[in-house]
């Protein structure tokens, strides 16, 4: 499992070439310390507008469409699995507490999806304070 990267994906380096053209400036795998003595590192945060991108691997964090489950060594894959999902959750629940807008995103969503969501959530507020209804 080595050759797999915590950072710098194909699909995360795509968006962020996208973002990067588009005019957006961003940090990129930014610890973020939520004073609870929780640590979080979004794969693309906008510090300024609060916004936490992660693009997550479908095996990794277990996707309904396209996760697979290894066969061997079910006795350890099967909960590690199922500790990273709880653990997402987890973290965006203290992001969104801290006032950030979590956005995620499945490694397979395709790059015009994947940016529209972004750019949305970057947009500004309207004036009923709510996100603009971004694309399916």
């Amino acid at each position: 499992m080595r050759a797999n990267r915590r950072a710098d994906t194909k699909p995360e380096l795509a968006l962020r070439r996208a973002l990067h053209r588009l005019g957006y400036r961003y940090r990129k795998d930014y610890r973020l310390d939520l004073g609870d003595g929780r640590r979080v590192r979004p794969d693309i945060a906008f510090t300024g507008r609060k916004v936490a991108v992660f693009v997550d691997g479908c095996f990794w964090h277990a996707c309904p469409d396209h996760g697979s489950k290894p066969r061997a060594n079910q006795w350890y894959w099967g909960p590690k699995l199922a500790r990273n999902v709880e653990r997402d959750q987890v973290n965006d629940a203290a992001l969104a507490l801290a006032g950030w807008t979590v956005i995620r995103l499945w490694e397979h969503v395709p790059l015009e999806m994947a940016l529209a969501a972004v750019v949305a959530a970057l947009a500004p507020r309207n004036a009923g304070g709510h996100l603009p209804e971004a694309g399916p």
